[in-house]
């Protein structure tokens, strides 16, 4: 059986899913993610699974050759952390990550409590800079032209 990613892109709303946070603090930091991230990538927000909010894609093939379809970059509210998928990881952005504020970060995730224990302008400088290299590392396939045969 091929290789199937947990994970996908759902019908589910993401206008809803901000709507659900408990308290007001969330649901301004959700808003607040969704119109910075799509202001950045230039695509819509869509909600990948039940919990994560994506923006934009790209398709990744592991040595296998298995793979798939995972958002440029996206967030998802998890019990502890606002967890933000920078998916250029950090090793290449060491004076931004430093200049963010209160963060924790693993190999592509930036976790946090709240956007206000972080400098946003500096937030939006590393997802900016995530996207562009993640475009250059994945670019986008065009679509092949469709050829039509002309029955005269």
């Amino acid at each position: 059986m091929a290789y199937q990613p947990k994970t996908k892109v759902s019908a589910a709303s993401v206008p809803d899913f901000i709507a659900k946070a408990p308290k007001e603090e969330i649901r301004r930091d959700r808003a607040t993610l969704v119109k910075m991230m799509k202001r950045v990538t230039g695509a819509p927000a869509r909600m990948w699974g039940p919990s994560i909010v994506g923006f934009g894609t790209y398709h990744y093939v592991y040595a296998s050759g298995a793979g798939g379809d995972w958002p440029l970059v996206g967030f998802s509210p998890r019990r502890q952390d606002l967890t933000v998928y920078v998916m250029a990881g950090f090793e290449r952005y060491p004076a931004l990550v430093k200049k963010l504020g209160k963060v924790r970060t693993s190999k592509a995730c930036l976790y946090l409590k709240s956007l206000a224990d972080v400098d946003l302008a500096v937030l939006e400088e590393l997802i900016a800079e995530s996207v562009a290299h993640m475009r250059t590392l994945y670019p986008a396939k065009k679509k092949a032209a469709v050829k039509r045969s002309v029955r005269k």
